[in-house]
């Protein structure tokens, strides 16, 4: 039994055989192992509620990413009262007025003799109250619009931007890769070299690079797709070169040189006898690999070459943050952060569960 792995998050996995008497796949008894890694489990969970968030956010968000109130900015997070001189209320805002103190700093007064009741399925949204009243989840931007509401927008930006950049990569990765390993010889030299120049380079200053050809007048979707080509294009090659390496021990094997003796072109043999066989890595390394797409575009987002307002993103979110003073008086701008370091974190733990799930090395005694 292998040592090397921790066990304590795992509980035997039970017989082998289904309930026909048909022995589980290997993918069925790593997915076992996998579901069987409690916070593994936990972090599945939790992505699942921010995808979910992100997907529904036009009805879980009490505004639109771009309705701003300037007259709001920087404002701190709205307290929902429940009681009312003493008396248990439906919940509701007070209204606030904005002052300046001695050092002319920011300040919102409550206004006790304006009240705004909590509206729930309000305008086609979960809840609102009514103008002129705001309510601030988790406090307000600079431009007075509401932090919560853009944090699940951009959600949908942040989440998404990771799983269609490996999307891309990944098949780029495996298709080469795969390629490169069944016909070796001229054509495994040349895709080799080719993955080796765009491994040569930082992959942070060569998203720079790219980011630069990029026209200035672009749209949000443009931008977007350009951002997600441009990480897509720096993260193929090392998955190739594994693929490959893969690849080279998977073309001596029997049913391998049974389908070519069968008449079956390359391209099928490749497609769908030797990629699946490199499914199990490719999993795990697809989860490991997503928050480095996550972390790219907060990256450009943040130094302006990404993502561009109003549209949000979490990392253009994070902009606002650069410096000192604005965190000092609005720490709350920090939160775009948080949900980033909660989404990789998840991703990395997932990952590497699946990595132990599917390493035949690695065993669960009963």
């Amino acid at each position: 039994m292998a040592k090397n792995r921790p066990t304590e998050n795992l509980r035997p996995l039970g017989p082998l055989v289904g309930r026909e008497g048909k022995p589980y796949s290997q993918f069925s008894i790593a997915m076992a192992i996998f579901w069987r890694h409690r916070l593994a489990r936990v972090c599945f969970y939790v992505l699942v509620c921010l995808y979910a968030c992100a997907i529904f956010a036009n009805f879980l968000a009490p505004y639109r990413f771009d309705d701003e109130d300037r007259n709001y900015s920087y404002c701190s997070a709205t307290a929902i009262q429940f009681f009312d001189r003493g008396h248990l209320s439906w919940p509701f805002v007070y209204g606030r007025t904005l002052t300046f103190n001695s050092i002319h700093r920011r300040e919102y007064l409550l206004d006790m003799a304006q009240k705004y009741p909590l509206r729930l399925f309000y305008g086609g949204r979960l809840f609102g109250v009514d103008k002129p009243g705001r309510i601030y989840i988790w406090g307000a931007d600079s431009r007075g619009r509401d932090l919560f509401s853009r944090i699940l927008y951009g959600g949908r930006i942040s989440l998404s931007i990771g799983l269609v950049g490996v999307l891309i990569s990944f098949s780029l990765g495996l298709l080469i890769g795969g390629i490169a390993g069944y016909f070796g010889g001229w054509v495994d030299s040349f895709l080799m070299r080719l993955c080796e120049m765009f491994m040569l380079a930082p992959g942070f200053y060569l998203i720079l690079a790219l980011r630069s050809a990029v026209p200035d007048n672009f749209n949000s979707l443009q931008v977007y797709l350009m951002v997600v080509v441009i990480l897509s294009l720096i993260g193929w090659a090392s998955l190739a070169r594994i693929i490959r390496g893969m690849s080279l021990s998977l073309r001596q094997r029997d049913f391998v040189l049974a389908s070519k003796a069968m008449g079956v072109s390359d391209i099928k043999i490749i497609i769908k006898h030797i990629l699946p066989h490199t499914l199990s890595y490719s999993l795990a390394a697809i989860m490991l690999t997503i928050p480095s797409y996550i972390l790219g575009e907060a990256g450009l987002s943040v130094l302006g070459l990404g993502i561009q307002d109003p549209v949000p993103s979490w990392g253009n979110m994070l902009s606002e943050a650069m410096g000192i003073v604005q965190i000092q008086f609005a720490p709350w701008i920090m939160i775009p952060g948080i949900f980033i370091f909660i989404t990789v974190i998840c991703f990395n733990i997932i990952g590497d569960a699946l990595r132990d799930a599917f390493d035949p090395m690695f065993q669960v005694e009963g």
